[in-house]
């Protein structure tokens, strides 16, 4: 059953690694294969028979997943009703994210009244922006609207090592995302349209707005919503880079550790009553139904009623299906092993959701549980006293109960080897998950578990669900006591070893740190454990890699509408631009540069360079020199600008400067130092324009210089000749002139653009323009970030290609 299960898991992640879905006929030829392997395995026993067991279930996870995958693609936007209007009717099917002037929901389709024939899937991702704002903050869970939306397809950035929006969105159902527009008969219907899930969302709803208005502008009210629904999009950036660094992200959330806590809490309490017939001994209940099973009941009852509130996540559902199986055979008189009970809920997990697998919360939480099954399961345990000497004879095999101290010492004893075998048995994973794992994790867990879960947890729960006036002193301290846990967190993490950084492993390193790792935590008596540190070597003093003497290689990253790129010689990196912001708490530079930075393990910038103060090449720039230690910023910035106090050290930039890294020239073109006195020139005109000269090509960044400034280079007699050029103002049809293109000759541009962007960049006349000269074009919303390199050729990979997925197909 084991390995039947595991090749399911196993199948279920192949099919989210291909290309496209497979076909009807390859399907059947999958089905006939496994009932074939199946019926081979009947009474067979040994290695044969699992080896057959794991084959059938990895072919069964194969092709259940990809029907799930077929289903959940069907309903689509068609291409040519992008950017149309309409008007449709429907519930808000979410919990909604307010944010300043806006509010984002998912939206459960039941009618579309114009154009009538228009095809819209049945939920939609929606956003509210400005307009009536009494309209956007009154939006509820399970009200029913009338709404005027435009809408296009499922369309998120593609970077290496960064999140995937679009299978997020796939795994939500969603299959079509837009906003809502202002001037359209937008009215709410009905208040309440009565359903299972929009009582849960609605209860989630009024959960948080009790919470936030008792912790009214309380700094870590945030922490204690998510705490109690499972919503942690109340938690600012920096709060999140604490709990990161040191190891306790898991807590932040309804975890599968307090959702045991809390069924075992109620299970408790149902078996103290039911034992004791709710007090009335006449009705001798015990008699009718055993107190155990009662218990079990209970507490799956509690702990589902929690998993609801939480949202679903997978940790949630772990510990849910977990508890299930266990309740299950209690009732039924049958105990399973652990690793049944494991293996089992890993199968309800990936067979109702198949793209769990791709998440890192699914490994993160069934690794940690194997972990600790592997590290204290079947080990030896004192539960007893050796017998007394003078003890009688029958006294002597049963020996004497522990002592109060004795049994408080093996409980710390338990607790102390569950945490040292997640803390140690994680650090494979982690790396391979996220290119850093926090040393500080054991000492800060060892403090936030208990305070959290024992502490924080019940209080936030009961300030949640008790009537006032209780509820208030209850959370307010709930927050008293995070508040002082963060400040704790917050010292312990700003020390510059509180993490260790790496480039995210290969699979071969991953494999030899996973066996070692095995070694290290095996039973006492297994020789020399200490050698499985060894096989970490390889794993966490892996260097960056970069490209050889006198080459370039550049990233230009898909941040959407606006400009950021990495230039890396042998020895130095250069980050030109940084992105938009996409929100108040939400850029470029923390979803996007920051990210794969880490997932590449460079964990120093030696400059940054900020073209212009537009929003989509300076938003990102705060948080990334947050994050990430920077040598300097050149920049055309105003003194003032807080991305200049934030640098530190910051130059303006200038025509004729210039510097030599590797053996590779660096010369800024423009502005000239003159014109930052100039308050009538606007800030793109005054944009940073860099090029780069190596042996084997150079490279050209043009910011959003427009026509006027290509002319004033041109008469300059600037060196504008560039094998790459990154297409000024994103392709605009102000910019791009043909004597600019004469000058340059560029075998490759690059036009870092957002999908459907309003601006309607690149231009079609200026897009076809490169195209006559026989440039070769890149655009990033089709292709994603695009990674080229110059060693006397011009080399190119693009992320959507080189890591092509089914849920991207256009």
């Amino acid at each position: 059953m084991r390995g039947a299960i595991l090749g399911f898991v196993g199948g279920s992640a192949l099919l989210q690694l291909q290309s496209a879905l497979p076909g009807t006929a390859m399907l059947a030829c999958a089905a006939l294969l496994c009932c074939a392997t199946l019926a081979l395995q009947w009474r067979r026993t040994g290695t044969s028979g699992s080896l057959l067991r794991i084959a059938a279930g990895t072919l069964a996870g194969f092709c259940w997943a990809a029907i799930v995958a077929a289903r959940a693609l069907a309903p689509a936007l068609a291409p040519q009703d992008e950017g149309r209007d309409a008007t449709v009717i429907g519930t808000i099917d979410s919990l909604p994210a307010p944010g300043q002037g806006s509010t984002r929901f998912h939206f459960a389709l039941e009618d579309v009244l114009a154009p009538a024939k228009m095809a819209i899937p049945p939920r939609i991702a929606l956003s509210w922006y400005g307009g009536d704002g009494s309209l956007t903050r009154s939006v509820r869970p399970g009200e029913r609207w009338q709404l005027k939306v435009r809408l296009q397809r499922p369309h998120g950035n593609a970077n290496p090592g960064g999140f995937d929006y679009e299978l997020w969105l796939l795994e939500q159902g969603v299959r079509a995302t837009g906003y809502v527009r202002n001037e359209g008969p937008n009215r709410r219907l009905a208040a309440f349209v009565p359903t299972p899930h929009n009582l849960v969302q609605r209860s989630r709803d009024r959960l948080r707005e009790r919470i936030l208005a008792a912790l009214a502008d309380r700094p870590y009210a945030g922490v204690i919503v998510a705490l109690v629904v499972g919503d942690q999009r109340g938690i600012g950036q920096a709060d999140w880079q604490v709990f990161t660094r040191t190891g306790i992200g898991h807590l932040v959330s309804i975890s599968g550790l307090h959702i045991t806590m809390i069924a075992g809490l109620v299970a408790g309490i149902a078996s103290w009553l039911w034992r004791r017939s709710f007090l009335m001994p006449t009705l001798q209940l015990p008699l009718r139904l055993p107190a155990q099973k009662v218990a079990a009941l209970a507490g799956m009852l509690a702990a589902l009623g929690y998993v609801l509130l939480a949202g679903f996540g997978v940790p949630a559902q772990r510990t849910l299906y977990m508890l299930g199986v266990v309740a299950l055979a209690l009732w039924t008189g049958r105990l399973p092993g652990v690793t049944h009970v494991l293996a089992l809920a890993a199968g309800v997990v990936v067979l109702l959701d198949p793209w769990a697998v791709m998440w890192p919360g699914f490994w993160l939480s069934f690794g940690a549980v194997a972990l600790i099954l592997y590290a204290t399961v079947g080990r030896t345990a004192v539960y007893k006293q050796a017998p007394a000497a003078d003890a009688p004879p029958d006294q002597t095999r049963r020996g004497r109960p522990l002592t109060r101290r004795q049994r408080l010492m093996q409980a710390l004893y338990g607790a102390a080897l569950t945490q040292y075998a997640v803390t140690l048995g994680l650090v494979p994973l982690t790396m391979l998950l996220f290119a850093q794992v926090s040393v500080v994790s054991p000492l800060a867990n060892a403090i936030a578990i208990p305070v959290v879960s024992l502490l924080v947890t019940p209080l936030a729960l009961a300030g949640g669900v008790l009537p006032e006036p209780l509820a208030t002193p209850l959370l307010l301290t709930a927050h008293a006591v995070v508040e002082l846990l963060v400040a704790l967190l917050r010292w312990l993490s700003a020390g510059r070893l509180a993490v260790w950084a790496a480039p995210a492993p290969a699979w071969w390193t991953f494999a030899l740190a996973l066996a070692g790792t095995c070694w290290l935590l095996a039973p006492r008596g297994w020789p020399n454990r200490w050698l499985g540190l060894a096989t970490w070597v390889p794993l966490l003093a892996a260097q960056p890699d970069a490209p050889p003497a006198g080459t370039l290689r550049i990233v230009a990253f898909d941040v959407g509408q606006g400009m950021a790129v990495l230039v890396e010689t042998s020895g130095h990196r250069l980050l030109y631009d940084t992105g938009p912001a996409y929100g108040p708490d939400a850029d470029a530079g923390s979803r996007v540069i920051v990210p794969y930075l880490r997932w590449r393990g460079i964990e120093r910038l030696d400059g940054v360079i900020v073209s212009h103060g537009d929003t989509d090449h300076v938003g990102g720039a705060l948080s990334l020199l947050r994050a990430v230690p920077a040598g300097w910023l050149l920049s055309s910035l105003a003194p003032a600008h807080p991305v200049v106090q934030a640098a530190p050290r910051q130059v303006p930039c200038a025509a004729g400067q210039g510097w030599t890294w590797d053996g590779i020239r660096f010369d800024v073109l423009h502005p000239t130092a003159a014109s930052h006195a100039d308050g009538t020139i606007k800030s793109n005109a005054r944009s940073c324009v860099l090029r780069i000269g190596a042996p084997g090509g150079t490279v050209l960044l043009a910011g959003d210089i427009e026509a006027a400034q290509e002319t004033e280079l041109l008469a300059r007699g600037a060196r504008l000749r560039a094998d790459v050029l990154l297409a000024p103002h994103h392709g605009s049809g102000t910019s791009s002139t043909p004597a600019f293109l004469a000058a340059v000759r560029p075998r490759v541009a690059v036009f870092q653009v957002g999908y459907r962007n309003r601006y309607r960049h690149p231009k079609a006349a200026v897009y076809e323009r490169y195209g006559a000269l026989g440039v070769e074009r890149v655009r990033t919303d089709e292709a994603g970030a695009v990674t080229l390199w110059l060693d006397g050729a011009v080399g190119m990979t693009a992320q959507r290609q080189a890591r092509p997925r089914y849920w991207h197909a256009r």
